[in-house]
């Protein structure tokens, strides 16, 4: 019967759902300037509708590139009439989204009553995210309380784990997820987070001392209206579900819509694009409801804010090669926090400020919230870095999970140690 149960489910959430059949991942390896500004000059063909997971930027960086099936043969004869070199990197997307969507059907057959019981090494939809942190709270009422710091534009409720021992106001660490709604591995590892702090306050002394002098603050859906999307409808969406004026194309990125550099170059003015920054400085009210509630509290010491994928840490900034006057610090605490994650699975962390190690990008997070005072600002882009890219297996999130908390754990002690 349960097996009936989520065959009937899995034909529900298929039917219902923009597919992928044939699309490919193409990973192209650029070795000239001449070859980036092609890749550019590829992606402004808007009828191929190509999603670039890796943008064309610099000879140094792959470039990753959904390809619908309908697309294959114009991209492939653009690349081998320039000589231009790819692989394949998936070879039909549906293939890999039904496997997830099979395993996270058998995950449903049985519904947690505890936070003890919840599948950590198992994708879930918003409403599961939800039902978790309410349970999480309820059994942990001395140390964890949510706070609804704001609502999305389709009007759900922006919800935060606030974890703390002592009075209000209390110096703060603020970490996010999920703000880009495909990147699924970002809410999973914040929910072994979130469960990891509970558990280990007052066994794990390194994690005692931080929660008795800083609270922390863990938004694990930071765009729940995007999420709710990639569950529903298009696995592939990234932005929020803002409708655009006198555009059909829905959506604003939100890690492009922050005050700092806001409208800079690496970020796009047309309502089409993956990284369109919006009609204005704080237009998403996901991300108003951050600035907010960060001036309302006044006393954040770090901002980390989590995303996927290519191994990466950033600092300030992506709007500007100039360096932060702060980067020195902030490179050498980078280091030991890449070091101690890649000692638990070996897996190899870049990192650097923003502009230099990825790519230019204005009005995002991290250099807002680094221009606010809280020095300790960084950018986590995680597993894996390429095979997978936004899809990566639910067998995965644990080891992920588990390896960044080592790293957060590094920046947290120093933001305790050092303040400022």
């Amino acid at each position: 019967m349960r097996g009936l149960v989520v065959f009937a489910a899995l034909l529900v959430a298929v039917f219902c759902k923009e597919t992928f059949e044939g699309h490919q991942v193409l990973r192209i390896t650029t070795k000239d300037e001449v070859e980036i500004n092609l890749l550019k000059e590829l992606s402004g063909q808007e009828d191929l509708q190509l999603d670039f997971w890796m943008d064309p930027v610099d000879v140094s960086l792959p470039v990753d590139v959904r390809v619908p099936f309908h697309s294959l043969q114009a991209v492939r004869a653009f690349l081998g009439y320039h000589e231009i070199h790819y692989e394949i990197m998936i070879q039909d997307l549906q293939d890999l989204l039904d496997k997830e969507q099979r395993e996270m059907m058998r995950s449903r057959v049985f519904q947690p009553r505890t936070t003890d019981d919840y599948d950590y090494a198992n994708y879930h939809t918003l409403s599961e995210i939800n039902s978790f942190m309410d349970m999480l709270v309820q059994e942990n009422p001395k140390l964890v309380s949510k706070i609804v710091i704001g609502k999305s534009y389709e009007g759900r409720e922006l919800n935060v784990l606030k974890f703390s021992t002592g009075a209000t106001k209390r110096p703060g660490i603020w970490i996010d997820t999920g703000i880009h709604a495909r990147e699924w591995i970002t809410p999973a590892s914040g929910t072994w987070f979130a469960k990891k702090i509970a558990t280990d306050y007052g066994r794990d002394p390194a994690l005692t001392a931080i929660l008795d002098k800083l609270d922390i603050f863990l938004e694990l859906v930071t765009n729940p209206d995007g999420y709710e999307y990639t569950h529903t409808t298009n696995r592939m969406w990234r932005k929020t579900r803002r409708i655009n004026t006198g555009s059909s194309c829905v959506g604003v990125d939100p890690n492009r819509n922050w005050g700092t550099g806001f409208g800079g170059a690496g970020s796009s003015s047309n309502p089409c694009s993956e990284t369109y920054r919006g009609p204005g400085a704080y237009s998403e009210p996901e991300v108003r409801s951050i600035v907010d509630f960060t001036k309302s509290h006044g006393n954040l010491k770090a901002f980390l804010t989590i995303h996927s994928y290519s191994q990466m840490m950033l600092y300030p900034y992506g709007d500007t090669s100039i360096p932060c006057v702060d980067e020195v610090e902030l490179d050498e605490l980078a280091l030991k926090a890449a070091t101690d994650l890649e000692s638990l699975y070996g897996t190899k962390y870049t990192f650097g400020s923003t502009f230099n190690t990825i790519y230019q990008a204005s009005g995002v997070t991290t250099d807002w919230a680094y221009d606010q005072g809280i020095k300790y600002s960084y950018t986590f882009e995680l597993r894996d870095n390429g095979y997978y890219g936004f899809i990566l297996p639910a067998n995965q999130i644990i080891p992920t999970a588990e390896e960044t908390w080592l790293a957060l754990m590094v920046i947290m002690e120093h933001t305790k140690n050092n303040p400022y």
